[in-house]
């Protein structure tokens, strides 16, 4: 996936920088166990790989 123009104008407005993304993301809930990137905007998980997650957690915790 190739990020578009609109995207990298954001993360450069942020000031947050790619790595400090890429570190955000790794994280994992304490709940699922899945990484935070698995999570939508409204902090429940979607799943890994196709396979909803069925611990109905929400509400993400950093560990």
């Amino acid at each position: 996936m190739v990020m578009t123009d609109e995207t990298k104008s954001k993360i450069q407005a942020s000031g947050i920088t790619v790595a400090e993304l890429i570190f955000h993301f790794r994280e994992k809930c304490r709940v699922c166990g899945h990484h935070r990137i698995m999570h939508n905007e409204l902090g429940a998980c979607e799943g890994v790989m196709n396979k909803p997650c069925t611990l109905g957690c929400d509400g993400f915790e950093p560990e």
